[in-house]
């Protein structure tokens, strides 16, 4: 399951926005804002004090490395790891920064997943919405129908791909607190703009509230 559900959920997400071409913005923000809270909160409760826990040094500052590094590569992704996209001009090739930023990010979201079986859940409940959004994105765009699905393909495996990186690759275990730390930046950074990004003029409303909450008491059960 560690492999299988990040890899589904960005395929039945780019499957939904294919047959049923979504057009209800507030219903996928709501999505958003239960994602981001869902993942903040596995973060904080599992991630975080395992990596305290470990007395490794520096902890801190590669959280804050972790943060800055998602800061990095929002200026070429423009945003769209937490749906963020915008632009309506035709597309015709492939648009590689923000394909290659994407891929990092999932790819280093699949590092602690061998250690925590339950992050598999947060980050594929984070990708569904996100492919949703890509993909309607790159339809409206034009983008080739090929490229379209190679582009998703490829976001699908980034990160089973760093799941198994991390169970199999010695050296990746040897520094594993020290990669989880930079990771937990990542997740703290994305989740974070999520929910406030998740309604328009950063209002917060009743629905939001009550999926932030929902987010918070389903990650605390596992």
């Amino acid at each position: 399951m560690n492999y299988l559900l990040p890899l589904l959920s960005v395929l039945i997400g780019y499957l939904i926005a294919i047959l049923l071409k979504p057009k209800v913005k507030q219903n996928l923000k709501l999505l958003l804002a239960f994602s981001g809270s869902f993942l903040l909160s596995l973060t904080v409760m599992h991630l975080l004090p395992e990596v305290y826990e470990s007395h490794t040094k520096n902890v801190g500052i590669f959280i804050m490395c972790g943060i800055l590094f998602q800061i990095i590569l929002e200026f070429f992704s423009k945003g769209a790891e937490h749906g963020h996209v915008h632009g309506h001009d035709k597309m015709i090739k492939m648009p590689w920064l923000l394909f290659i930023s994407l891929c990092i990010h999932a790819f280093l979201e699949g590092f602690p997943v061998g250690h925590h079986h339950d992050l598999a859940y947060g980050i594929a409940i984070h990708h569904l919405p996100i492919a949703i959004i890509l993909t309607t994105f790159f339809i409206n765009a034009q983008l080739n129908k090929t490229v379209l699905l190679l582009f998703m393909l490829t976001f699908a495996l980034m990160t089973p791909l760093g799941t198994l990186v991390s169970d199999s690759v010695p050296i990746v275990n040897q520094y594993y607190t020290e990669i989880t730390a930079v990771v937990i930046g990542i997740l703290f950074h994305i989740s974070s703009t999520i929910i406030f990004e998740s309604s328009e003029g950063h209002k917060f409303n009743l629905a939001k509230v009550s999926m932030i909450i929902l987010g918070i008491v389903l990650a605390s059960f596992l």
